[in-house]
């Protein structure tokens, strides 16, 4: 079936040549959706082709108007508000839609594989802390980045870099082989990650004592941070793992496979998963190897201390620091390492960064080095970059142990969808497993729908009381439509396949939603286009209003006596369902069948 715009492009071209003799390009013509205080579907700007008509714009509007009705049959009615020509499209161009809709498989979705392969990498977690409130919007958004553009024809692989190296993990393994006691996760019965990120939260702790003990005896806080021993003894593991210590490589080892195990749970309670694993112990050499290759390279310069620098001031960028005097490597390094691994792997059109903004700089400075490094495929690097995340308790700190931990989040938000649901009392006759399995689709549909349908690019303050909330722009609310509309299915012994309803009358109600799953593929190009769940998220709420207005404003479904108004109406909630549950799918969100 062509596409609504293409045809009236073509319509309004002929209008013109008609009217008035004279040629139109398509880029001059502009249609949009009808404002919804105006009757109409689509608008035709007529501003731009004043100097062709030589009439006030309400004037040109009449002129084309009468002309498209007389003439297209796709143009049922029309008005003018100033320059705009509002066009009511005729029901049957609806009804055929429908059908058409009813009898495509995977409905507003590309052919897979027929566009370019991308990357998207997110989560990369540090070895040192469980993940927590910032990791969800990561994970959240980079899951969903991928399946949207997976879903618009990409081959996508979904990476993450894993943080495994640095000061950062020697300072949870000082802080254990000081005060742990050989404790274990099985020993405590903590997870992996928590119990390590306990010990990052102690080093923390026990630096800021000794930085007080130090500034007692009169050293200035300078001093006092670099003479604090237990920050010389994590300097010192951390040179003797980049030597390859034993002992210490070992230990490295042990407390990385708690966290590893840690994260694995919590990424299966999420519903996210990677295609690939990236970690910097690995990588950071690579980057070395690569940048010590290039030294001779313009814009590359070594300074007397031995250290490695680029010059980016041309680029209106600074100085950058690749490898430092004692030759050891910074997070930069490790990025151009795994940059360079990841491209002779895959060879990517794009590669998205889903990482915060105060990252902004670090990626730009990432993909113009690999350019001046010869590196043409640096050009599809982009950083996905998004808001932090706030609390209504403030801002988080995971070395002061003030972080909100992902898996208690999770947890919470099924517990307080428990409540809700159980108050609402509709799961009578249910078996308990299947009412858990309901609390956590309700709960972290809650969650994930409201991170998502915040423009990723704003800073956001999360809520977890409004997130559950069964009304108005949540999770629960969608989810609840959806069961809604399954339940009216089911009642009607509603089949798979399309129903008979070609010459049923389209009243206002059922076009309205028919409108807004018209729009479902234009809306899936653009959140991809966007890489913006958003979009799409919105978009899903935006279609669930229009389809309980509908509900609650047309004939009760099952007791319409007209077969054929029956069938379009049961094939209308159909299709809404199905919209519903593959956006949501897009978004990482299940909706259930019953609630």
């Amino acid at each position: 079936m062509e596409n609504l715009n293409n045809q009236l492009t073509a319509a309004v071209k002929s209008a013109f040549t008609a009217l008035f003799e004279v040629t139109v390009d398509d880029s001059q013509i502009q249609l949009q959706k009808t404002r919804k205080e105006f009757d109409g579907d689509i608008t035709l700007v007529v501003f731009p082709f004043l100097r062709l008509t030589k009439k006030s714009p309400e004037q040109s509007g009449e002129v084309l108007g009468s002309y498209l009705k007389e003439n297209v049959d796709l143009v049922e009615d029309f008005n003018v508000v100033k320059g705009f020509l509002n066009l009511v499209i005729h029901s049957s161009y609806w009804s055929e839609f429908l059908k058409v809709a009813a009898e495509t498989k995977n409905f507003g979705y590309a052919v897979p594989g027929s566009k370019a392969r991308v990357m998207v990498e997110y989560s990369s977690p540090n070895t040192n802390k469980p993940l927590h409130l910032g990791h969800l919007r990561n994970n959240f958004l980079g899951n969903s980045v991928a399946r949207i553009l997976k879903a618009n024809g990409h081959d996508v692989v979904k990476v993450q870099i894993i943080n495994d190296r640095g000061i950062h993990i020697c300072k949870s393994m000082v802080a254990w082989q000081k005060f742990g006691n050989g404790e274990t996760p099985a020993s405590t019965a903590l997870k992996g990650d928590k119990l390590v990120g306990n010990y990052y939260v102690r080093f923390d702790q026990e630096y800021k004592k000794e930085i007080a003990g130090l500034l007692d005896l009169g050293k200035t806080e300078d001093q006092a941070k670099k003479a604090a021993p237990i920050m010389i003894e994590a300097q010192e593991m951390l040179r003797q793992w980049e030597a390859g210590d034993p002992e210490v490589v070992e230990l490295w080892k042990t407390m990385n496979s708690w966290v590893y195990d840690g994260f694995e749970s919590t990424y299966t309670t999420m519903g996210v998963d990677f295609d690939k694993l990236y970690y910097e112990s690995d990588t950071y050499l690579i980057g070395k190897e690569k940048v010590l290759a290039h030294t001779t390279t313009e814009s590359f310069y070594t300074k007397d201390d031995g250290s490695i620098w680029i010059d980016l001031e041309e680029d209106k960028l600074d100085n950058k620091l690749l490898l430092r005097s004692d030759g050891t490597s910074v997070y930069m390094t490790q990025d151009i390492g795994t940059a360079i691994i990841r491209e002779e792997e895959f060879h990517c059109k794009n590669y998205y960064y889903v990482v915060g903004n105060e990252q902004d700089y670090h990626f730009n400075v990432l993909a113009l080095i690999l350019q001046k490094m010869g590196f043409d495929w640096a050009k599809g690097i982009e950083h996905l970059s998004y808001g932090m995340v706030d609390l209504p308790s403030g801002k988080m700190k995971s070395r002061e142990g003030t972080v909100v931990d992902a898996d208690d989040l999770m947890l919470e938000m099924k517990t307080t969808a428990q409540e809700i649901s159980e108050e609402l009392g509709k799961l009578e006759g249910m078996e308990e497993s299947k009412k858990q399995d309901l609390f956590w689709k309700i709960g972290l549909g809650a969650l994930k729908y409201f991170i998502l349908k915040v423009d990723p690019k704003k800073r956001m303050l999360f809520d977890p009381k409004e997130s559950v909330d069964f009304n108005g722009n949540t999770g629960p609310f969608i989810q609840y439509t959806h069961a809604r509309i399954k339940s009216i299915l089911r009642k009607s012994n509603f089949t798979e396949g399309v129903l008979d309803f070609q010459n049923a009358p389209l009243d206002a109600e059922d076009i309205s939603v028919i409108k807004q799953l018209y729009d479902f593929p234009e809306i899936l190009n653009e959140s991809a286009e966007q890489k913006s769940p958003a979009l799409l998220a919105n978009y899903i709420y935006e279609l669930v209003k229009v389809f309980n207005h509908f509900y609650q404003n047309t004939t009760p479904i099952l007791k319409e006596e007209s077969e054929e108004i029956k069938n379009l109406r049961l094939m209308i909630c159909a299709k809404t369902a199905e919209v519903i549950s593959n956006g949501m799918s897009l978004l990482g969100i299940q909706v259930p069948e019953k609630m």
